[in-house]
């Protein structure tokens, strides 16, 4: 394992001698630490790869379409519309609630914790 890091730390040695990090986008500025704290120990990695591929479990995505909806519903004005628009989030509430249920995830204290912070940042 020494040998991978020794090598590992010369080809950085190198890199910076050439001046190949020299101009790298946000050079000079702090990282940005995630906090993950409201995640779930046990979910974070994956929680990591879902976020950094841009995809949302099932579950979210049918939250989010939810709010979106909700939204919809309260900004439209002609019945017509508000009635299209009801019937599609109360297809997508009990798709959510049946997949929770198939899920488990309904009566998941972890679950919980972590669906109440998403949706906190999908409301916002």
């Amino acid at each position: 394992m020494k040998m991978f890091s020794r090598m590992a730390e010369q080809k950085i040695a190198e890199a910076m001698a050439k001046g190949e990090f020299d101009h790298l986008p946000g050079a000079g500025k702090p990282l940005v630490i995630e906090d993950l704290s409201h995640v779930p120990e046990e979910l974070r990695m994956s929680y990591k790869l879902l976020k950094n591929a841009g995809i949302l479990p099932e579950e979210l995505q049918l939250q989010k379409e939810c709010v979106q909806l909700r939204d919809l519903l309260h900004a439209c004005h002609e019945a017509g519309e508000q009635q299209r628009i009801s019937r599609r989030l109360t297809e997508k509430s009990l798709r959510l609630r049946m997949l929770l249920e198939e899920r488990g995830l309904n009566t998941s204290s972890v679950f919980c914790e972590y669906e109440s912070a998403v949706r906190q940042r999908l409301e916002e």
